[in-house]
């Protein structure tokens, strides 16, 4: 099983709304990296939720509940998407200063690829962030 972090700004589409919805695509990812990022996830494959632009915070854990498929809003285009579904919301945000603050996350895709909204994560980097947020799967 794979780890992942996913970005999304709160005003567009907030992990308080992916709890009520229940699932969503995660559709609109138009960078070549974080396409073939999401090509690579699996179902079962959990991912951090990061509130990007506003909060600056990983905020809940999702989990993928259907592999990449072509994204229905590129048409013609070669993008994908995958389904995620909510986890559990994190019992304490852990901000992105926090993040780079700890040594143990020197290295983390969300600091060292920042520009990319999907990215991977080693095991030990996710159970680091839940750690700092107080949060148990």
């Amino acid at each position: 099983m794979s780890r992942w972090l996913i970005k999304s700004e709160p005003h567009v589409y907030p992990f308080s709304q992916l709890e009520k919805d229940k699932k969503t695509s995660w559709t609109g990812v138009r960078n070549f990296e974080a396409r073939n990022n999401l090509r690579a996830m699996k179902k079962g494959d959990l991912a951090l939720f990061y509130h990007s632009n506003e909060g600056l915070e990983v905020v809940g854990v999702a989990k993928i509940v259907r592999g990449a498929y072509a994204d229905p809003t590129a048409k013609g285009e070669d993008w994908s998407t995958v389904d995620v579904a909510p986890v559990k919301g994190f019992s304490e945000p852990v901000s992105l200063a926090a993040i780079k603050g700890a040594a143990k996350l020197k290295e983390i895709a969300l600091v060292k690829r920042s520009r990319i909204s999907v990215v991977p994560l080693t095991d030990a980097e996710f159970r680091e962030v839940l750690k700092m947020g107080k949060t148990k799967l």
